[in-house]
């Protein structure tokens, strides 16, 4: 009974790191990703929306990242956060070619979204949970 308990601690002990590496590798390369689109702004002296749009998108992955290193959780809403500004950014990069479809498609997504965060909103003012109060006081979105 004693090994199956440590045998379970060790394969704890394994995903954990398992898991720290893999948040590293991901602030790593976001922020190699967020640093070459800087310098390709910087190289061609222009900037666009759809370049401040995925600069967002690379600092909300920063964000999430640190803020699961700081509360060892990921608040749900990060990942619908991002999922916004993606859709916003893709209808932005192909506003000539899409259809009207599939722009009212991804408005409804986007809207849907929108609607999802503020849900989570509400229930975590309505009925907060154990760490809802102070974890994310210093985090970026809210």
């Amino acid at each position: 009974m004693k090994s199956i308990r440590s045998m379970q601690e060790v394969f704890r002990k394994l995903l954990h790191i398992s898991e720290m590496f893999g948040l590293v590798v991901i602030a790593i390369a976001t922020t190699y990703a967020m640093a070459r689109e800087a310098w390709a702004m910087a190289f061609f002296g222009k900037v666009t929306l759809t370049d401040l749009l995925l600069m967002f998108l690379f600092l909300e992955i920063l964000v999430m990242v640190t803020q699961y290193f700081k509360a060892g959780q990921l608040p749900v809403r990060f990942p619908l956060y991002i999922a916004i500004v993606s859709l916003a950014r893709e209808l932005i990069l192909n506003i000539e070619r899409i259809t009207e479809w599939h722009m009212l498609a991804s408005a409804g997504a986007i809207f849907l979204l929108a609607l999802g965060v503020l849900l989570i909103r509400y229930g975590q003012s309505k009925y907060p949970s154990n760490g809802d109060s102070e974890k994310e006081e210093g985090t970026v979105m809210r």
